[in-house]
């Protein structure tokens, strides 16, 4: 679900060595060497083990996002979906996992039919696959290392199988230049196809890891459906998808607000994780962080400015089996001109209406409310590729109040009316409302 970009292992490499690494990758500090990593069949359970010590993934997607505060909600993992993110070396993320005793699913780039890749390239697979040898080369010893992550949502929008020959190749040099770590392969989804497929085409992987959304319950009912009789994880889940939801006339699609979606995580996580016991090894959230993907609130449990929402409460007391000390403000309705998101709202330039928010907060913190409108997002990408944040309209409110406030209609076009409410412990409620100005 994030925009990969292929790097080449020379660069990965100099920037080991530009933030004092040695020549494998591993820093001073973290020089006891690799993690062992197995996967053990008991009667039928999987179990993922970690230096001989039994280890079920309580983890999160993190990008960007806060690594302390992961490890403070007792979460033990997180996955990437590449070896260099732009702004922060692989080594140093895996540094910053170690001091945190969190272990890392290390995604590794792999080209993608959809951006023009062509697998019959049979000098460009080479390529990829050395490029690919040396980053493995360059992490290969690091002690918060755990699962490479070959690719991501490689089935998505293909033609060509011999995608999962390459996969195959990949899994089969990581294993012989490192025998230390298990390897997988994220699916957008899952199907008969894709199952036989790597079943077929790669069967040097050690666990199969499925990507899900609103869907996310029936997964145990089709891993056995479809014959996938190893281990697996879940390598996203969370807020039900912009391709799963109701739309407006106009087509926007209609985003739960955040008491809703942190419902549905907790369901999801027990109809979909939870209930399989012998199969899945854990699961990884989306998003321990934040994203523009479709809006900047959909995929993100933290907004923009760092504040958790209603899904991180439920992540700890899974995480936990309590619920934190302090609770997040919650969404009890949501209102534009007395119509809610589905009533396909449509208002007239220049005229003037009013939105009103009620909220309920378990230890009655004052709350702090922002109001924000934007144009409906057009820079719309497909798998998580990068999206460009639509622009606030500046000032357009009239009045505002606790929970509620007036606006003027601008130009016409499809917008939507943002709410944010804060508690004063860096925790936020939020929700919008889609609306056509004529």
């Amino acid at each position: 679900m994030k925009r990969l970009v292929l790097l080449s292992g020379l660069l990965l490499i100099f920037a080991c060595k530009t933030n004092n690494k040695d020549s494998q990758g591993v820093s001073g500090q973290d020089a006891e060497g690799p993690a062992k990593i197995e996967l053990q069949q008991t009667n039928g359970k999987f179990q993922l083990l970690v230096n001989n010590e039994p280890f079920y993934i309580d983890g999160a997607g993190l990008e960007f996002g806060n690594v302390p505060a992961l490890a403070s909600h007792k979460g033990n993992s997180f996955r990437t979906w590449r070896t260099d993110n732009g702004q922060r070396s692989a080594v140093e993320v895996l540094d910053e996992a170690h001091e945190n005793g969190l272990m890392v699913t290390m995604g590794i780039e792999v080209a993608r039919e959809r951006h023009g890749f062509d697998y019959n390239d049979t000098a460009a697979v080479e390529a990829q696959l050395q490029d690919i040898k040396s980053q493995v080369m360059a992490l290969k010893d690091h002690p918060a290392l755990m699962i490479w992550g070959i690719g991501n949502e490689l089935n998505l929008h293909y033609t060509n199988p011999k995608v999962w020959d390459a996969v195959n190749e990949i899994s089969k040099m990581i294993h012989e230049i490192d025998p230390n770590h298990l390897t997988t392969t994220s699916l957008a989804g899952i199907s008969q196809k894709e199952v036989d497929f790597i079943k077929e085409r790669c069967p040097d992987l050690d666990l199969l890891a499925v990507q899900m959304y609103g869907d996310l319950p029936n997964l145990p009912k089709l891993i056995k459906e479809f014959g996938w009789e190893g281990a697996y994880m879940v390598t996203e889940w969370g807020a039900t998808g912009h391709w799963e939801v109701p739309t407006t006339e106009w087509g926007a699609p209609i985003e739960d607000n955040s008491t809703v979606k942190a419902a549905n995580y907790l369901r999801r996580y027990k109809g979909g994780i939870e209930a399989d016991s012998l199969q899945c090894i854990g699961s990884y959230v989306f998003l321990w962080g934040n994203k523009q993907e479709r809006t900047p609130t959909w995929y993100g449990i933290f907004l923009e400015d760092g504040k958790e929402t209603e899904s991180v409460d439920v992540m700890h007391y899974i995480w936990n089996g309590t619920w934190p000390e302090n609770r997040t403000p919650a969404i009890a309705s949501y209102q534009l001109d007395d119509k809610t998101a589905l009533d396909n709202i449509q208002l007239v330039a220049g005229q003037e209406y009013t939105a009103t928010v009620r909220i309920t907060d378990p230890e009655n913190d004052s709350l702090t409310y922002h109001w924000e409108i934007l144009p409906e997002s057009t820079d719309l990408q497909d798998g998580g590729d990068y999206e460009e944040r639509p622009e606030a309209i500046g000032d357009i409110f009239d009045e505002q109040e606790e929970g509620s406030a007036t606006f003027t209609a601008p130009a016409k076009g499809p917008y939507r009316l943002f709410v944010y409410v804060t508690d004063g412990q860096e925790h936020a409620a939020t929700a919008n409302i889609p609306f056509i100005v004529n």
